[in-house]
């Protein structure tokens, strides 16, 4: 395999991975089916959980079929491409309607079939602390990211939109206000860790589906932080350690919340949330860094 660590790309002005910023052209005609739904979130926020979720949802709660094959072949990755993996869109062409897509584009480079559409969209947004240390750590084992550097340079990065798919307030701000005119249930992984059954009640009546009572409480055990991470089809751990390396950080790492305390320094906290005011001024929905 070629050296993965390449520097990243702009598109439209968002910093990409390079293979995928190569698909894009090639995704604007991408057309959706009326019912696939989308899986959107900013990376590491709960993408893969929420992807074992509603697989176990359509799957009607049968572990024996959500086994059937990895997270990432069960629920296609839009924008994917790395050298000899099949890009998203390959395994798209292969996935048997009804779909589940999962994507962490912003807005301005999501393919616009799937707007136009009226697709159902679950986005799933988290605290921005936690998710920049999550980042980091998978920066460090993914390899088709650039070399993160040190933590405080990438703290800064993440800060200024300089790290693969641009910036987290943009992202955030830019689905919330889409639910104004499109499908979209926003859901919080804060929320999700303090009550998941609660949260996949509302993914049900979102998706107009059903389930009983007996087969929810599977789907909220089954997809635990605890049974995902020993879950070789939810873990990650079948991909090449090429392209991630599990010996320096697991792709399931804590999947908590506040621990961002371990990482940050008082200083750093003290500068990221005088940012953060600044730059979240104005917004009508609230995170929480604990619970």
């Amino acid at each position: 395999m070629e050296p993965l660590r390449k520097p990243l790309v702009p598109v439209k002005g968002i910093p990409l991975i390079k293979y995928f910023a190569e698909t894009m052209e090639q995704l604007q005609n991408f057309t959706a089916w009326p019912d696939d739904v989308l899986i959107s979130t900013y990376p590491k926020s709960g993408t893969t959980w929420m992807s074992e979720i509603m697989d176990m949802i359509y799957q009607g709660g049968k572990l024996d079929k959500c086994g059937r094959a990895p997270v990432y072949a069960r629920i296609p990755f839009l924008e994917f491409s790395c050298p000899g993996v099949p890009p998203g869109l390959e395994t798209l062409k292969e996935t048997p309607a009804p779909r589940i897509i999962k994507t962490h584009l912003p807005l301005s480079l999501l393919p616009q079939s799937l707007l136009d559409k009226k697709i159902k969209v679950i986005y799933v947004a988290r605290n921005a602390k936690d998710v920049v240390v999550s980042y980091y750590n998978f920066y460090k084992m993914a390899k088709l990211h650039p070399d993160p550097g040190t933590w405080e340079s990438f703290l800064e990065n993440f800060m200024d939109g300089k790290v693969s798919y641009g910036s987290w307030y943009q992202h955030v701000k830019e689905w919330w206000e889409l639910r104004r005119t499109h499908p979209v249930l926003y859901l919080f992984y804060e929320d999700m860790k303090e009550n998941p059954k609660r949260e996949i009640k509302k993914i049900l009546e979102f998706l107009g589906r059903s389930l009983p009572e007996e087969t929810v409480d599977l789907i909220v055990h089954h997809t635990s932080f605890k049974k995902m991470k020993e879950n070789p089809m939810a873990n990650y751990t079948t991909i090449p350690t090429e392209v991630m390396d599990h010996t320096i950080s697991p792709f399931m790492r804590k999947g908590t919340i506040g621990d961002w305390k371990n990482t940050f320094t008082v200083a750093q906290s003290e500068h990221f949330d005088a940012h953060y005011a600044k730059i979240m001024t104005g917004c009508d929905f609230t995170f929480r860094c604990q619970i």
